[in-house]
């Protein structure tokens, strides 16, 4: 992301596992005339809309804090707009323009999905003595029983995410993404990793300087 306005994105909603989370961008989009950002030092302020105000909260301050440690000046949105007033478009306009915000990163929950899928087969799998018969010992009462065996099937949590970035000069959004997540556990480490893969699908797109 390097100094400037590349922002991840969190939502404090999935369940704790084992595996680690990873996050992929099924598209992205940036404006036809958008031009290289250089926000080192500037005000932008990080909006998460969710109607959970305890997760708003929560992922609204971890991604200022990210674009901070990344030479912005980041502010979550609850220190602009007052409590349950984030709806009043035209106070929340008025605030921010008052602060100086000079871009704004907006983060949205698309939702969020299960996926199963079994454990990988290895070679010589179905020589196993279960396998051999149907009956008796062999595969029916097996298959019934291995469905609830958790070393069989795993489940993953996917959640989905949309992140905006708009140039509060010109009023205009310049990028665009929407990302999927698998098993984040953390919203803390949930909106660096996104951070860190905003940043470089930018820095691709020619939005983000390198200096």
């Amino acid at each position: 992301m390097g100094r400037t306005a590349g922002i991840g994105l969190a939502m404090a909603t999935a369940a704790t596992v084992a595996a680690c989370a990873t996050t992929r961008f099924n598209s992205t989009w940036k404006a036809p005339d958008a031009q290289p950002m250089n926000l080192a030092g500037r005000k932008v302020a990080a909006l998460v809309i969710s109607p959970d105000e305890s997760v708003r909260l929560n992922a609204e301050g971890t991604l200022a804090r990210e674009m901070t440690a990344r030479g912005l000046q980041g502010l979550p949105a609850y220190n602009l707009i007052p409590p349950n007033e984030a709806r009043d478009k035209d106070k929340a306009k008025a605030l921010f323009t008052a602060a100086g915000i000079e871009a704004v990163v907006v983060l949205r929950a698309l939702g969020q999905q299960k996926e199963i899928s079994a454990s990988p087969v290895t070679v010589g799998y179905w020589n196993a003595p279960y396998y051999g018969s149907f009956w008796g010992s062999g595969y029916y009462g097996h298959g019934w029983g291995a469905v609830y065996d958790p070393g069989y099937l795993r489940t993953d949590t996917i959640v989905n995410v949309e992140t905006l970035v708009y140039d509060m000069k010109t009023d205009k959004l310049v990028w665009a993404a929407r990302s999927q997540t698998t098993n984040p556990s953390k919203v803390d480490a949930f909106i660096k990793e996104l951070v860190k893969g905003v940043a470089a699908e930018m820095k691709k797109q020619g939005l983000i300087r390198s200096e």
